[in-house]
């Protein structure tokens, strides 16, 4: 693969496809608690990506054709790439949900970054300089204060439980899919995300299936068709794009810094949408995440 340096004119574009991603995301947590008693989670999983194979064919299928001599060739790689960095992250995140509270999950989003620089600088021996760990560290302040609700006692009460360690578990994979991105072959991300959506949905029917037998499945009501609609637009088209093209600027390692605005957008939506009330640690935690972000960019290696 062929990778060139960015200009400071793609570092804007690749901030700005960050933001929409992290803020797609951050809508994800607000649809997903409105998914509770809509849609069951393996549901939701299968149905958003099989929305999203449906909107590839139809979007992106001449790519597909013109891309398919080579995408054949990586065909394992996006296999995993699929069932690990969407499948097993989206199972293990709403899954979690039902065993480990919001703070934690919260707090154990921020973790992202830590994850994803650790396995660029062992897996790329990728550079990561002072600034950067400053960086991520300012950072995860910032997620630990969203995640906390700005009380010490409600952040020193917290205990990991099985809900929390799946958490842990979904974000090491969703690390692990950021810094192999940085193998993806050379075609199109149209063509590249149709492929790993494709393995996406295929192995979310085992899991599916599962919860069929475990009679824990939940058809969608008319209210879990809107949240079906609405996750497969933002969360896992749109975000996911943008996702791949602002890798493919920055890197792995800059880019999952960003991570961190995911629960500082998600309180926001949270403000908007079920009348939560927007507090001042959310504010400061807000100007923490993107000082942050800036510190890492500031950092960067050459």
């Amino acid at each position: 693969m062929n990778i060139h340096l960015p200009t400071s004119g793609s570092n804007l574009q690749a901030y700005a496809f960050l933001v929409i991603t992290t803020l797609c995301w951050g809508m994800n947590a607000v649809l997903g608690k409105f998914a509770v008693g809509e849609v069951s989670p393996m549901a939701l999983v299968s149905l958003r990506w099989m929305g999203v194979v449906i909107l590839m064919m139809i979007i992106a299928r001449r790519q597909i054709v013109r891309d398919w001599p080579i995408l054949k060739k990586r065909l394992v790689y996006m296999l995993i790439m699929g069932s690990l960095g969407f499948t097993g992250f989206n199972t293990l995140f709403y899954v979690s949900a039902h065993s480990t509270t919001a703070v934690n999950i919260g707090i154990l989003q921020g973790s992202i970054p830590v994850f994803v620089i650790t396995a660029a600088f062992f897996a790329l021996k990728a550079r990561v300089t002072p600034m950067q760990i400053v960086g991520v560290l300012v950072t995860i302040i910032g997620v630990v204060i969203v995640g906390s609700g700005g009380s010490l006692d409600r952040l020193a009460s917290l205990a990991l439980n099985r809900g929390d360690v799946m958490m842990l578990g979904a974000c090491a994979l969703y690390a692990g899919y950021t810094v192999a991105l940085r193998f993806k072959p050379e075609v199109s991300a149209l063509s590249f995300f149709a492929v790993m959506a494709t393995a996406a949905f295929v192995t979310s029917l085992p899991f599916a299936f599962v919860e069929i037998h475990l009679d824990h499945f939940l058809a969608p009501t008319s209210s879990g068709w809107i949240v079906v609609i609405l996750v497969t637009l933002f969360p896992s088209f749109i975000a996911q794009l943008t996702f791949i093209r602002g890798v493919e600027i920055l890197g792995p390692g800059r880019a999952g810094v960003f991570a961190n605005l995911v629960p500082v957008f998600a309180s926001i939506f949270a403000v908007s949408f079920l009348g939560e009330p927007f507090e001042i640690y959310q504010g400061t935690a807000l100007v923490l995440v993107l000082f942050g972000i800036w510190l890492s960019e500031r950092g960067k290696a050459s």
